[in-house]
């Protein structure tokens, strides 16, 4: 077990929580596996960023071919403060930059080939967008990630072993120059035809070999220690399956990195539901494009997922326990897209208005057998996701009075990640004075579940614990 790993073992032994009363609160032994710090605070972020800029901007292209000159990277009105103080406004948390995507040219004057920003006209050659979004991002608040893709098609060495080394220069680079960065990004693309220095040939590689990820993720966590690492299974972070923006209903967070060897069908299936029994803690992520492509395209501008699309994207990512990260790609000028824009300011508000009123905030609480004597009912509604109310059962209830009858129309649940995931099933009922109705029944819920249900007007909820690995540990219930 890592030294991380060990800072999260909470065993039965008494847990003292800040800002609690001054007694101390018994928690219950852990259901491992348990996240790290790192990871807890990656699950707090929810919602953030990528941005795909490069030459395929000025081709139209999505994948570029690598034999693409750097002239044509010319954006007429870059500026970076305008994307990421666009992002500080409408909620999002981060930002993941495409420092290098699979046709090589890079968006810093790296010292390791030419073909970079260094040789383009965009500044007169003096550009650096990764020093100006990684100095947006501290300006404003935000944590900054990058994405080097593995696959270089503009590299004449791309399956040789050189090219691993030309690789891990360039994210020294990086780190060295332009960190902190909280999550690097890297994909499955790998290999394929290309330029290749000339050679316009196809090449395969081993992606579970040739680039020794091992030693790789070794050498940046060096640099960085407090970096995560997002691909297909993790080993920090792990792909959602798909790109339409959907995690799975069941969500586990958890996942045995060796069982995705299993066909494509089953492989995106097991990453969208994760693993009951998984050994190690990989959340997922879900990747998906404001647009239909991940570059600028001006005939997409007609095609950009509007306010009321981007929030059901949110309820089935975050709302299911996953993050979302969203990519933004900027147009010719170097700008987001007054569209764009526009429907980003339309998907926060309707994030606000939708889900950040509590109706239960002066709720009564009443629970089924706890933990212990040391848990508390009302810690269930107090807005602070750094208390839990622990049952002593793994099947409970939770009964909760409203200040008077209102119309809900969204559940918010939330479960104690740091002591493990646990709840297998659930329901959620209403009161409307006369009886109890069934409003939703679900699986896991994880860091947060967000449950869209028909407009009920109750004067109470109740929500029951229908199965768990162990009792359940839950932080916050709201209703909005």
């Amino acid at each position: 077990m890592t030294i991380t790993r060990i800072s999260f073992f909470l065993s039965a032994a008494v847990l003292f929580l800040a800002g609690c009363s001054p007694r101390p609160v018994k928690s219950p032994a852990p259901v491992f596996p348990l996240p790290t710090q790192q990871q807890l605070s990656w699950h707090e972020l929810e919602t953030y960023a990528f941005i795909h800029f490069t030459t395929n901007t000025f081709t139209g292209k999505e994948w570029g071919y690598g034999d693409e000159s750097p002239s044509i990277f010319n954006p007429s009105g870059l500026d970076v403060d305008q994307w990421v103080s666009t992002l500080k406004e409408t909620g999002f948390k981060a930002v993941i930059l495409t420092a290098k995507h699979h046709d090589g040219f890079c968006l810093w004057p790296s010292a390791y080939t030419d073909h970079t920003v260094a040789a383009s006209p965009y500044k007169n050659g003096k550009g650096d967008i990764v020093r100006e979004v990684s100095d947006a991002c501290k300006k404003y608040g935000l944590k900054f990630g990058i994405y080097l893709s593995p696959w270089d098609r503009n590299r004449a060495d791309y399956g040789k072993p050189s090219y691993v080394t030309y690789y891990r220069n360039q994210l020294k680079e990086l780190f060295a120059n332009y960190g902190p960065v909280f999550e690097m990004w890297f994909d499955g693309a790998n290999g394929g035809d290309g330029y290749y220095g000339g050679a316009r040939e196809k090449r395969r590689i081993d992606g579970s070999r040739y680039y020794d990820w091992p030693g790789t993720i070794k050498m940046v966590r060096e640099m960085e220690p407090n970096i995560l690492f997002f691909s297909d299974a993790g080993p920090d972070i792990r792909w959602v399956g798909n790109e339409r923006g959907i995690a799975g209903e069941t969500n586990w967070n958890n996942l045995t990195p060796d069982t995705l060897y299993a066909g494509k069908a089953r492989i995106e299936k097991l990453l969208g539901t994760g693993s009951e029994n998984g050994s190690q803690w990989i959340p997922a992520e879900v990747d998906v494009s404001i647009r239909p492509g991940w570059f600028y395209h001006a005939e997409e501008d007609g095609k950009v997922k509007t306010p009321e699309q981007l929030f059901d994207i949110y309820l089935s990512s975050v709302g299911r326990g996953s993050n979302l990260l969203l990519n933004i790609p900027p147009d010719r000028r170097g700008l987001f897209h007054e569209k764009d824009v526009e429907y980003l300011k339309g998907f926060h508000r309707l994030v606000e208005e939708r889900l950040s009123h509590n109706l239960l905030e002066k709720a009564k609480v009443k629970t089924s057998a706890s933990y212990d004597k040391t848990q508390k009912a009302s810690r269930l509604t107090d807005g602070d996701p750094q208390t839990f109310w622990a049952a002593k059962d793994v099947q409970a209830n939770v009964e909760i009075t409203l200040p008077q009858a209102a119309e809900i129309r969204y559940i918010q649940l939330s479960e104690y990640i740091a002591l493990g995931q646990r709840v297998k099933a659930f329901e959620v009922e209403a009161y409307d004075g006369k009886k109890w109705t069934s409003v939703a029944r679900g699986t896991t819920i994880g860091y947060k579940r967000i449950l869209k249900i028909t407009p009920v007007t109750a004067r109470k909820l109740r929500i029951k614990v229908l199965d768990a690995k162990a009792p359940a540990v839950l932080t916050e219930i709201k209703a909005n």
